[in-house]
């Protein structure tokens, strides 16, 4: 009896304990009666979020925008780990550096794919990553910096880079290495190699002979602990890691992005600078407001906009430019000649538009590898020879115009001569050469004299003359007096 009650109370524990561990819509049967096999639903498994984005242009302003953008998109979602594919030759080491530190900050695990070429500025984000896979055929190093026509710069500004690459290397810590009863901390990325990767006279033994700076293979670099692994997609390095569900999002630039990185490059911006230059030019050789000023204002906003929304160009720039086109303005028309306004207004609309071109931070960091410089001066030559040349081309075009055979028919071909009776302009001007009268305003050189109680426009022959002095007609051309002081 008390065995039997044993039973049926296991009985009723055992289809208790049944039903709380298989739950209705997680449990399929099998064709056997009685046999209850649990199932795991797999879109309810946890996926890791892979994030991408991709450098594969000269490293400057826009590719850090681009990685802030990206990060701040990584942290919104998420992610898991940040995969870096990159692919340059280098470029602005400021923005490099700015790449490096915000990857060396990242609480996400940053790993990079060299997908080619990882050099100079290049080399310096791979090194911030926390892994460092490479195509087979890839190659990393050659930071040493250098000027824009690829001369290396002196040496105080190479101490800075040096600098870098060994700190970004030496972030990476150290790794215990025992062998028998001893201990060894030994670097995992040698500070030493990087710094190699700069300085040709830095001789690491068994790695770099001295006079050479240090580049590596993708072999060479997973020799040397600057590789992982060479892999020839992002999917082998998922696979490598193990990883089995996971999710890949990328980082897709918006029609935005593209159009600022395309009005940003210098060779655009130059573009820009010839339409401003030219349609200012042409507008003063027909005073009013019609299409050459037209195209040199949304020339302007296209040179002036992206750079503004990039942080490059500030407030101030852009009044420091409006400030010179008005200048010259007023001295064209309101102060006869060419003097201290005319100047001053070209002088401040190539600082706009040079200052536009730099980043205000390289004022702060006087000693930021020379590139400040650097960068500075290559802006000033793209203002001012693209303002050279818009100039000239503004000169040939206003004189080649009007002779092409698409645009012979606006301007007459037949010559209307005085003698067949052709007469343009009044000719009683003509008799006044000779006759003597009075300044009636200042003539710099142009102005008015009234001669026997008449007001005519006149110019000045020689020199300024003062309201008021007694003036002498000499000639009469172009509809208006000439005259000399009395």
């Amino acid at each position: 009896m008390k065995r039997t009650m044993y039973m049926l109370a296991a009985a009723v524990l055992a289809l208790v304990f049944s039903s709380q561990l298989v739950a209705p819509d997680s449990t399929k049967t099998d064709t056997s009666p009685g046999l209850t096999i649990l199932s795991v639903d797999i879109d309810s498994v946890e996926k890791t979020l892979i994030y991408t984005f991709a450098i594969k242009d000269n490293i400057a302003a826009p590719t850090w925008r681009i990685t802030k953008e990206a990060f701040e998109e990584a942290f919104s979602l998420g992610a898991d780990l940040v995969i870096l594919q990159l692919n340059t030759y280098g470029g602005e080491v400021r923005a490099a550096d700015s790449i490096r530190t915000k990857i060396l900050n990242s609480p996400i695990p940053v790993y990079v794919f060299i997908n080619d070429n990882a050099a100079s500025a290049g080399a310096l984000i791979a090194i911030a990553c926390d892994s460092i896979y490479m195509k087979p055929g890839g190659k990393i190093g050659a930071a040493t910096v250098v000027n824009q026509t690829g001369e290396q710069v002196p040496d105080k500004y190479q101490s800075y880079m040096r600098a870098t690459m060994r700190a970004t290397a030496e972030a990476h810590g150290k790794d215990t290495v025992i062998s028998g009863t001893d201990t060894t901390l030994v670097w995992n990325r040698d500070p030493a190699i990087a710094e190699a990767m700069v300085d040709p006279r830095l001789f690491v033994e068994g790695v770099s002979d001295t006079g050479q700076v240090l580049t590596f293979t993708a072999l060479e670099a997973m020799a040397n602990g600057y590789c992982e692994r060479t892999v020839e997609s992002i999917d082998e390095i998922i696979s490598n890691l193990g990883i089995e569900q996971y999710e890949l999002k990328s980082y897709n630039p918006s029609g935005m992005d593209k159009a600022i990185g395309f009005l940003i490059n210098p060779m655009i911006s130059g573009v820009l600078i010839m339409i401003i230059i030219g349609g200012l030019y042409f507008e003063l050789q027909s005073p009013g407001i019609g299409f050459p000023l037209a195209a040199s204002i949304i020339a302007a906003l296209l040179y002036f906009a992206p750079l503004y929304l990039e942080g490059l160009a500030e407030n101030w720039e852009l009044i420091i430019f409006v400030v010179g086109v008005i200048l010259i303005l007023v001295e064209i028309f309101a102060i006869p000649g060419f003097g201290v306004a005319g100047v001053a207004g070209i002088i401040a609309m190539v600082t706009g538009l040079t200052l536009s071109l730099v980043d205000n931070v390289v004022f702060e960091e006087p000693e930021f590898t020379g590139e400040g410089l650097s960068l500075l001066m290559r802006s000033l030559g793209v203002v001012l020879f693209s303002a050279f040349l818009g100039l000239i081309l503004s000169l040939w075009t206003a004189n080649k115009l009007l002779t092409t055979t698409l645009f012979s028919n606006l301007s007459l071909k037949r010559e209307q001569r005085m003698e067949e009776g052709y007469i343009g302009v009044e000719t009683e001007p003509h008799t006044l050469i000779g006759e003597t009268g009075l300044a009636h305003t200042v003539l710099r050189p142009s102005g008015k004299v009234k001669i026997n109680e008449k007001l005519y426009d006149a110019s000045s022959e020689y020199g300024f003359i003062e309201k008021g002095e007694q003036v002498k007609v000499v000639r009469y051309e172009t509809g208006q007096v000439y005259v000399v002081k009395a």
